[in-house]
């Protein structure tokens, strides 16, 4: 995939972002707009930065997640707990289109960086709030992590078998889930001062709604039947058939077999022209009351054969299916690659590495990758230049740790 360059800028090109986050939620947002050609300032205090650095899987002391998340970014080091430092960031947002932070409320508020001293320096500011439970409320101070809004969300009471503890998924969901949700504020508000709808505004987003917002029916089938959805291991409650069945060979299949014409065509694979032509299964509601019947038909046949004879019989018959990958399946697999799923990178010493690729696909202006998470305050200087200070000022900053350069380079904190 070739890098964002002048010649080919991504739909983003001309907006800048200043992100005031750590870990995951704010700065994935980030990352998403920046690798459709935003310009991302990334805020860090100096010193250690975002604690993302260090977590999982380090390369000499780095982590690689950190190279992922922060790719096409900025790094300016910033003190925002001093006077200076703040000034800093209120001069930062006064140039810029968007800004996104996760900080516990209130927290930008004691710092002089809340929503109203940002709006009198830059009334088009499009500030972006992500948190636990919100602006407001009752639970608004709350410390709220990801795996919390998973569980208030509802998405952890649903997920996993019946007989054992909810169960996560095994990676940020709801962290990742209000990210999405974050950039679609945020061009929504964006688009909004576009056609002349107001100035800016604030984009409030919390972890738990961001996963409520995934929960389907959840809630009318709770208020209108007194439906309490329970967890079901790897169906898809009232919608059959559509499980995960194993296979001769120790693996697993996923089948999704609910639609009407799909179920004839897969009962006839599995030699079940019986159920595929029982009439009381011509339609989902019927299959969904004997959903258990039809796993176990399906499962009797799978057991039997290897995944590959499995996956080729359902390929032949038009019924989705799909392997359960590893990370080995995914970048071994054709179709990523011929999709630029696995995007081949370089770290800043030298060594290659393959990273995910960009998400959407944009036919006219899409996304790149220019470069992979930089140095703890790399662009401190270049930014800070940018919006108007002098030399003789940047170095009064680093003098009073106000600003750090590179790596602490200059930084008498």
């Amino acid at each position: 995939m070739p890098p964002l360059s002048t010649a080919q800028k991504g739909p983003l090109a001309g907006i800048r972002v200043v992100e005031l986050g750590n870990l995951i939620a704010a700065p994935f947002a980030a990352r998403l707009m920046a690798e459709f050609g935003a310009e991302v300032i990334k805020v860090e205090s100096p010193g250690e930065g975002d604690p993302l650095r260090k977590w999982r899987k380090l390369h000499k002391g780095t982590s690689l997640w950190w190279y992922l998340q922060s790719r096409n970014k900025k790094s300016v080091a910033i003190n925002m707990r001093l006077p200076e430092g703040q000034e800093v960031v209120r001069r930062l947002a006064r140039e810029a289109d968007v800004l996104i932070e996760n900080f516990r409320p209130g927290t930008l508020e004691r710092w002089g960086l809340g929503w109203e001293q940002l709006k009198a320096v830059n009334p088009n500011l499009v500030m972006v709030r992500i948190s636990g439970f919100g602006q407001d409320g009752p639970y608004r101070e709350r410390p709220g992590f990801g795996a919390v809004g998973e569980a208030m969300g509802g998405m952890r009471y649903t997920t996993g078998d019946p007989d054992r503890p909810p169960a996560r998924t095994g990676i940020s969901i709801g962290d990742s889930l209000a990210a999405l949700h974050a950039v679609m504020g945020a061009l929504m508000a964006l688009l909004s001062i576009k056609n002349g709808n107001g100035g800016g505004q604030v984009v409030d987003v919390s972890l738990y709604e961001s996963v409520f917002n995934m929960m389907e029916s959840l809630v009318p089938e709770y208020d209108l039947l007194g439906h309490v959805r329970e967890r079901s291991g790897g169906s898809l409650p009232g919608i059959a058939p559509s499980n995960t069945y194993p296979t001769r060979d120790g693996a697993f299949v996923v089948i999704a077999g609910n639609g009407d014409a799909i179920f004839k065509r897969l009962m006839t694979a599995i030699g079940r022209d019986d159920l595929g032509n029982d009439p009381r299964l011509a339609s989902n509601d019927g299959r969904a009351a004997h959903a258990s019947e039809l796993d176990g038909a399906i499962a009797d046949w799978t057991r039997t054969r290897p995944i590959d004879d499995v996956v080729a019989a359902l390929d032949a018959a038009d019924v989705p299916n799909g392997r359960i990958y590893s990370v080995e399946d995914i970048v071994a697999d054709p179709q990523y690659q011929a999709r630029e799923m696995i995007l081949p990178s370089i770290l800043p010493d030298g060594t290659e590495v393959r990273m995910p690729g960009i998400v959407p696909k944009l036919s006219g202006t899409p996304g790149g990758v220019s470069w992979l998470g930089p140095r703890l305050g790399e662009h401190t200087a270049d930014v800070l230049a940018e919006i108007g200070y002098t030399p003789d000022e940047i170095a009064a900053l680093l003098s009073k740790g106000a600003v750090a350069a590179p790596d602490g380079q200059g930084d008498a904190a």
